[in-house]
């Protein structure tokens, strides 16, 4: 048995290693994405970039983040520029997918040193968290 969206996580971190080996480290996570956005249209994948999300407490909306770019209504993936990944990178994409029907993520850094994770949230854990009217979010 595979992973949850395995093949089109592995077309994403294709075209991430392809854009990383292409472009090297030390610009702007504006230009990745650009070229990441690029990579994936190019490999045939539906993409939503900017994707807006709104977080609910109960019934009330208390806030919206934008997911940096949307695969397939199926994976999450947030893209960053940085020395390394923390810690607090990896709770913000959790924290998209628990704001979300969106099982999997992807933390893609752009540093000196190329770094991936790969997060899932099964929606089945989300029973008593119910905070969107439209799928998938």
């Amino acid at each position: 048995m595979g992973m949850k969206h395995e093949a089109i996580s592995e077309q994403i971190i294709g075209a991430y290693f392809d854009v990383y080996n292409t472009l090297g480290w030390g610009f702007l996570e504006s230009v990745y994405q650009s070229a990441m956005e690029l990579e994936m249209r190019n490999r045939g994948l539906r993409i939503v970039p900017q994707s807006r999300i709104d977080v609910f407490y109960r019934t009330a909306k208390v806030g919206t983040f934008f997911a940096d770019v949307l695969v397939e209504d199926a994976v999450i993936v947030e893209l960053k520029a940085c020395e390394e990944l923390a810690a607090a990178h990896e709770a913000q994409l959790l924290n998209y997918l628990k704001a979300t029907n969106i099982d999997v993520g992807l933390l893609l850094n752009f540093g000196k040193k190329s770094a991936w994770k790969r997060k899932v949230y099964e929606t089945a854990r989300r029973a008593s968290i119910n905070n969107t009217q439209n799928s998938p979010f």
